[in-house]
């Protein structure tokens, strides 16, 4: 029978843990900007370069140890996606890849075809298909979203799309509120219109292990620097799909899905050291079975340490004065990422306080610049505090105070 690994245990493997600022130790609060990384996924990084670096479809050895590396690495994040390892491609980081995927795609649309974005996306799922209205006279369409509760207008979807509707562009988590979206049900919606769906996966997927079919994705594209890995971007992207895009790619290259999306020489480094990434997440399970099983192991009970202490961070913070919580509140629908603000303070100011106690967080709009804009902070921007795998309640009681008494 196994064991999930304890929250101590999770602990050591991280040697940022025991930095100390100020005369504490730190807490990282910051992961939805980009998580610490663990022991395991930079020993990986460092055998590779140390020991197989070289370019790849060789026939001397470590041309061949990285071609199995990069195998290894396809395979593992199909497990991630419970996809097949021929629908994932990597690339430099979400936004490069969006931007790559965007222009293909439109080379395809005509003039006043139409692209819906939401409200409540990073900008990352925003501004490619800007770009593409600009490059090519693509219509955008905005699915607003409810600043009361934090969520999407989904009842409006569907008169959003028409005849001429040729992608829906949403996330699956908002990085600011910490909303989770109901993919599906907007994924049947923009189907049952003719229309494709590329979901932002780069907030969800730190939190929620993803299954592409479920989701009714057509692409997903996220970045493993947020789930304990270093920068490198990811994106599944159906087979047929992958296969006819119109990308932009030299001629030599391979012309099959899923290489002919990845340009010129990758970040190998960074492609082990993300896939080790999603090992160490399995390892948390104490499981002996495939990838798979292990990861949905390990984020059952991830979420379940992230539920509880979210659910204190919320009901610490609430009811302190000139304190504005926003998204939707703990015990929904949602991951343990919040924002707030604090009346008469702007966000740096708070942010560099809670610093001088060893709490690390990330204050401005984090690219999520249209949901700052609606609740009109784009001046002094949000603080925005993160759950990962590695805090704890006396890190959270330490935040608490710290804002407790700023607010006295």
């Amino acid at each position: 029978m196994s064991t999930v690994i304890t929250a101590d245990a999770i602990r050591l493997a991280f040697p940022a843990l025991r930095r100390i600022h100020a005369g504490f130790p730190v807490a990282y609060f910051d992961g939805p900007g980009g998580t610490q990384v663990p022991d395991a996924v930079v020993q990986a990084m460092a055998d590779y370069l140390l020991h197989h670096n070289a370019n790849t479809h060789w026939v001397y050895p470590t041309s061949q140890e990285t071609d199995a590396l990069l195998v290894d690495a396809r395979r593992s994040f199909a497990a991630f996606f419970n996809a097949d390892p021929d629908e994932v491609v990597f690339g430099n980081n979400m936004t490069t890849i969006t931007f790559h995927v965007a222009r293909a795609l439109a080379r395809q649309w005509k003039p006043g075809d139409e692209v819906i974005v939401t409200e409540l996306d990073h900008h990352a799922n925003v501004a490619p298909w800007q770009a593409i209205a600009r490059e090519r006279g693509i219509v955008l369409r905005w699915l607003p979203f409810d600043p009361d509760s934090g969520r999407l207008h989904l009842d409006q979807l569907e008169q959003l799309v028409t005849p001429h509707t040729r992608l829906l562009a949403i996330g699956a988590a908002s990085n600011a509120l910490g909303t989770i979206n109901d993919v599906a049900t907007a994924s049947t919606i923009a189907h049952a219109g003719g229309a494709l769906v590329y979901v932002d996966g780069v907030h969800y997927a730190p939190h929620v292990l993803p299954d592409v079919l479920s989701l009714g994705a057509d692409f997903f594209a996220c970045s493993s620097y947020k789930f304990y890995g270093p920068h490198a971007g990811i994106l599944w992207g159906r087979r047929d799909l992958l296969e006819r895009l119109d990308v932009p790619k030299l001629d030599p290259a391979p012309n099959t899905a899923p290489h002919r999306l990845e340009t010129g020489t990758q970040n190998h480094e960074g492609i082990v050291g993300a896939a080790a990434a999603l090992r160490w997440i399995a390892s948390i399970s104490g499981e002996q079975s495939n990838l798979r099983t292990q990861l949905t192991t390990a984020y059952a009970a991830l979420h379940h340490r992230e539920t509880t202490l979210f659910s204190q961070l919320w009901h610490g913070l609430a009811p302190l004065p000139r304190v504005r919580l926003y998204g939707p509140e703990a015990g929904t629908s949602r991951t343990g990422t919040m924002s707030f603000t604090v009346e008469g303070h702007a966000s740096a100011s708070i942010a560099a306080e809670l610093a001088k106690r060893g709490c690390f967080v990330s204050n401005g709009d984090f690219y999520a610049s249209t949901v700052a804009r609606n609740y009109r902070v784009m001046e002094h921007g949000f603080v925005r505090v993160g759950v990962a795998c590695y805090t704890t309640e006396d890190e959270i009681a330490r935040l608490i105070n710290g804002v407790s008494e700023l607010t006295a």
